[in-house]
């Protein structure tokens, strides 16, 4: 049986011991501010959070090069690549670009690059079960194929604790931005099919928190799920209280929080929280 390789953008916000427990390779994003230019593993989830804090304008995020995906698909292996939504990010395009660039001098290997349709924790979570896929042995045929049927209709939710990034990147008026920043009011938001779109609001964060709670019990009632991942944007603590308040009406097999990185912490400003059900 041929050994099959997961490879992924890092807009997944996949942890270090998760990369390291089901070998994935991580493809880094560039992150710049102002003149200074970072792959996104070169600095710590800290450091980023603090540079943003003290930015006057957004840090910008780029995808990598076709040659960084090409160098993640050397070897023997089968390679399938999953990256972050094609309507986030220029990502997907570059990794296809690099399959062209490979099977062009080694026609037989075998490559997919799937569109994940989404990004962050839930792009992450179906990563990892791909590479799971992978530890038990399943064929390359059947991991694309599952993943993308599992990828479809596929949702998570968010809380934005502010909108002061919303307002220095142009997309929310300054002026109504302030007012409701003034009013503690925080807004839900749903992601999916690429699209972040605002859902529902709340005044505080204790109700933003208990609306996204509310979120993953609807959900929960559709389908058993059995993995809950949530990610933070610097606020560890709220995290915790989120993961605590879903855990009082539903079991999870697997229960995990990740600090969001570069590109969804860009736009989740610090005090952001995402939580995605698989």
């Amino acid at each position: 049986m041929n050994k099959i390789k997961i490879v992924a953008d890092s807009s997944c916000d996949l942890n270090e011991d998760m990369i390291e427990k089901y070998h994935i390779n991580i493809v880094p994003l560039n992150v710049s501010f102002g003149e200074e230019v970072y792959l996104e593993d070169q600095l710590s989830k800290r450091e980023f959070y603090e540079k943003m804090s003290n930015s006057k304008d957004l840090p910008k995020t780029s995808c990598p090069s076709p040659e960084k995906f090409m160098k993640s698909y050397e070897g023997d292996e089968e390679v399938i690549v999953l990256t972050i939504a094609s309507k986030l990010s220029g990502a997907y395009s570059s990794a296809q670009i690099a399959k062209k660039l490979t099977l062009e001098e080694y026609p037989n290997k075998k490559i997919a690059v799937i569109d994940t349709e989404t990004g962050s924790i839930c792009q992450g979570q179906l990563v990892v079960r791909a590479a799971r896929l992978a530890e038990e042995g399943k064929t390359f045929e059947e991991i694309v194929s599952d993943i993308e049927n599992t990828k479809k209709d596929r949702y998570f939710y968010g809380s934005l604790e502010t909108l002061e990034n919303a307002i220095k990147g142009g997309r929310v008026n300054a002026l109504a931005g302030k007012l409701i920043n003034a009013l503690n009011m925080k807004v839900i938001v749903k992601i999916g099919k690429g699209e972040v779109k605002p859902v529902d609001s709340a005044r505080g964060t204790n109700n933003s928190i208990k609306k996204l709670a509310e979120k993953v019990n609807s959900m929960m009632k559709e389908k058993d799920y059995k993995s809950l991942a949530i990610a933070h944007s610097n606020c560890l603590e709220k995290a915790e209280k989120l993961r605590d308040l879903i855990l009082k009406q539903n079991n999870f097999q697997e229960v995990v929080i990740f600090e969001m990185g570069a590109i969804m912490g860009t736009y989740a400003s610090s005090g952001g929280l995402l939580v995605s059900v698989l």
